[in-house]
């Protein structure tokens, strides 16, 4: 007979997003005269660059044309924008990364849930919590973890990520052999300065481990002093994946654009002791599952890189930081604790009560929806989050409503 994977069944209730779209939802068909405002879901709410419209435009052209027209991409997606990332997001900023080492893909979370596959099914994981539930969910369904006992899974190491320790956890005091770690943080917006990521890189290499790093936030970073690379880091080609996305940069939520790095010399052993090179192993993955980002798309991408592109991306972040700031101000204002905003679209907030019932409150008192810290993992107790991405006005206005509803 056949047979389901009971790893899925381990998984806890629903998608974080679509638990808190069915209460929306739920609210909304009883209140449909209550206007929504949604600060919980990282989606942008800002259009395209021009740049990058103009540039699709003229891709789709070329679709048009039997003598521009283009079919199946290069595997790891078109040099010309692969080229243009290598020199604008690393070399740039001294890290040693070639163009042969980026693989184009339609987005950061498909990445950071499909990489745990060319890892053993006995790899020892440390998880951050809170945690990006991808990150988590992903290996419970490759069956990495034990039952859910105590709000935890068995057989993980937790990665505990608290206003003690500034949101940037502890190197772990077990044996681990895969590391997760995203900064500028989601959920907390929390940073990481080259110091704290120097030791997370000494730790890999020492412990023959191997960190995968989600700096899909990394364009909101305006404190020069921190990285926005792991690479930036001496030694990180040895022991690093980093993953990066156009959907907070540039709007490409919708659109689907993102890319992986694997430096040559980023390996992992075999059981008898045998290293392997994982840009081969990755490559060998997304040739058998995966077909590409189309041709328009990345050249919508490559229009990033341009004069016209860098300004305008800019000025879409620095939008979307002026929303953080205001959030962060009035927040603060009402008393409560909280971090990011500042080099961060997040801001993670102490309700100081149960965050379910705090969401419930913001959102049948005021309007406004965030996200419940305990929906991030157990050390969200007491947190919601609160996305800066929506426009301005609606933000201002959330505001005032949240400040009549906790005064």
């Amino acid at each position: 007979m056949i047979r389901v994977n009971e790893h899925y069944l381990k998984l806890q209730a629903s998608w974080l997003f679509s638990e808190i779209a069915k209460k929306v939802s739920d609210f909304q068909s009883t209140n449909p005269d209550m206007e929504i405002i949604k600060l919980g879901i990282g989606d942008v709410t800002r259009a395209l660059p021009r740049a990058c419209i103009a540039a699709f435009h003229r891709a789709v052209d070329e679709m048009a044309d039997d003598a521009t027209f283009r079919g199946y991409g290069p595997d790891q997606g078109y040099e010309f924008l692969r080229q243009k990332i290598a020199v604008n997001d690393f070399q740039t900023r001294g890290a040693d990364i070639s163009a042969d080492e980026i693989f184009i893909s339609d987005g950061a979370k498909c990445d950071a849930g499909n990489i745990q596959e060319i890892f053993a099914a006995g790899t020892r994981v440390a998880i951050p919590d809170p945690v990006y539930p991808v990150y988590l969910d992903s290996n419970v369904m490759a069956g990495r973890t034990g039952a859910f006992k105590k709000n935890r899974y068995e057989n993980l190491i937790y990665l505990e990520s608290t206003r003690d320790n500034g949101f940037v956890p502890k190197l772990p005091q077990e044996g681990v052999d895969l590391i997760y770690l995203c900064f500028p943080n989601n959920p907390t917006g929390a940073t990481i300065t080259k110091a704290q990521l120097k030791k997370w890189v000494d730790f890999a290499y020492e412990s023959k481990a191997l960190i995968l790093y989600d700096a899909a936030y990394e364009a909101f970073i305006r404190d020069d002093t921190l990285p926005k690379s792991i690479y930036e880091i001496e030694g990180a080609r040895q022991v690093a994946i980093e993953f990066r996305s156009f959907s907070k940069t540039a709007g490409f939520t919708g659109t689907r654009c993102a890319f992986t790095v694997i430096p040559k010399s980023c390996k992992a052993y075999t059981g008898s002791g045998d290293k392997h090179r994982l840009d081969a192993l990755w490559l060998r993955r997304q040739t058998t599952k995966f077909n590409g980002v189309s041709y328009p798309v990345q050249r919508a991408a490559e229009a990033i890189y341009s004069d016209d592109g860098k300004k305008q991306c800019r000025e879409l972040t620095d939008y979307y930081l002026r929303n953080a700031a205001l959030i962060r101000e009035e927040i603060t204002a009402l008393g409560y604790d909280c971090i990011g905003g500042d080099n961060s679209p997040y801001i993670w907030v102490n309700c100081n009560s149960d965050p379910w019932d705090f969401f419930d409150l913001l959102l049948k008192k005021a309007g406004v929806v965030c996200t419940p810290g305990t929906g991030f993992g157990k050390c969200g107790e007491g947190y919601i989050r609160i996305s800066a991405f929506n426009n301005f006005e609606n933000v201002q206005r959330a505001m005032s409503r949240i400040s009549k509803v906790l005064k």
